[in-house]
């Protein structure tokens, strides 16, 4: 199949043809990520086994999941083309970030902002903020160029980055409410912990959106007590939350509880902890996920989050393995 007509594919996948999909994109993976193959190799995998992946449909738990670490490590890519974007994952002096290579970063726009406006409609009717400070003092953040995208899609006045203002912010907030505009503030835990500790506010057209992200900054909160905090503090009835990552080109989104909804082209499943072959489409383990739209890197990633799958495909984030590096996105447990 032509790599155009997989991409156009990948974005108007449904429920019935995911596994069909799937089945494409890994055997372009296989044939054309060198890592990803001697990873698949390595497996042991039998011939046979292998062939029939290459040529049916198979269960989403047969997939093999290159590990998230091979990213810091490794150039998981496809093929040796020089990449358009490079993005880099947060971390500390002590650890080694992640890299991605993105080949064409028109993927990533597609992605981000149809998967965006599943949940929450056009993007121009959005006064969108970010509060990323951690994020805009580091180079090649996904999450600072997904959100860049979005202030300029937005064309509202009042949309940008707004650092440590928060005097301004506030302000900005009074005047958006004023005049009902729907408004998202993206922000970094420790950022909105930090503003809704000086300013007390009774939001009702402001969706307030927390990325993770503590690297110390505050005592230890579970993200419950983080949430509730913040709703008391705002005035919001809920706390919606961005789950994405650096080797990723997809977010999942939570508008409650914690629950996090994939777009159609991106599915999650949990794998043992004790025996990371071992995978299920529900239930409580580290997760796994199945990112098609990553499609010229690898979309088969086994990530080092703890959480659950429930049966209609949502999942719920816990933390982070006691045996990973801490990351600056991903540093609560619920």
């Amino acid at each position: 199949m032509q790599i155009q007509n997989l991409i156009q594919q990948i974005f108007n996948t449904t429920t019935a043809n995911f596994n069909n999909v799937a089945s494409e994109v890994f055997a372009f993976q296989y044939q054309n990520n060198l890592v990803y193959k001697q990873w698949t190799n390595a497996l042991q995998l039998n011939v046979n086994f292998k062939d029939q992946l290459l040529k049916t449909n198979h269960s989403i738990q047969d997939y093999p999941f290159l590990p998230i670490s091979f990213f810091k490590t490794h150039q998981v890519v496809c093929n040796d083309s020089m990449p358009q974007q490079i993005f880099e994952s947060s971390g500390t002096t002590q650890t080694i970030n992640s890299k991605h290579l993105i080949k064409d970063i028109n993927l990533y726009k597609t992605s981000f902002i149809n998967a965006f406006e599943m949940v929450y409609g056009g993007v121009q009717n959005w006064c969108i903020i970010g509060l990323l400070p951690s994020y805009l003092e580091r180079s090649n953040s996904s999450l600072v160029f997904m959100v860049d995208a979005l202030v300029k899609q937005s064309k509202n006045d009042n949309s940008g980055f707004y650092l440590y203002d928060f005097d301004k912010l506030h302000q900005t907030l009074l005047r958006l409410e004023l005049q009902q505009q729907k408004t998202l503030v993206i922000g970094v835990t420790f950022a909105l912990l930090d503003f809704a500790e000086q300013f007390n506010m009774n939001l009702k057209h402001t969706v307030i959106m927390e990325t993770g992200g503590m690297k110390g900054r505050k005592k230890e909160m579970t993200k419950d007590e983080i949430h509730q905090l913040l709703k008391q503090e705002l005035g919001v009835d809920e706390i919606h939350s961005e789950y994405g990552m650096t080797e990723l080109l997809s977010q999942a989104y939570s508008t409650r509880n914690q629950i996090h909804t994939c777009p159609p082209w991106m599915k999650v499943v949990v794998r043992d902890e004790e025996d990371p072959l071992l995978i299920k489409t529900t239930g409580k383990g580290v997760l796994n996920v199945i990112d098609l739209a990553n499609v010229y890197s690898c979309s088969f990633i086994a990530t080092d989050d703890v959480g659950e799958v429930f049966e209609d495909g949502r999942f719920k984030v816990f933390g982070r393995l006691d045996n990973s590096d801490l990351r600056g996105c991903s540093l609560l447990w619920a």
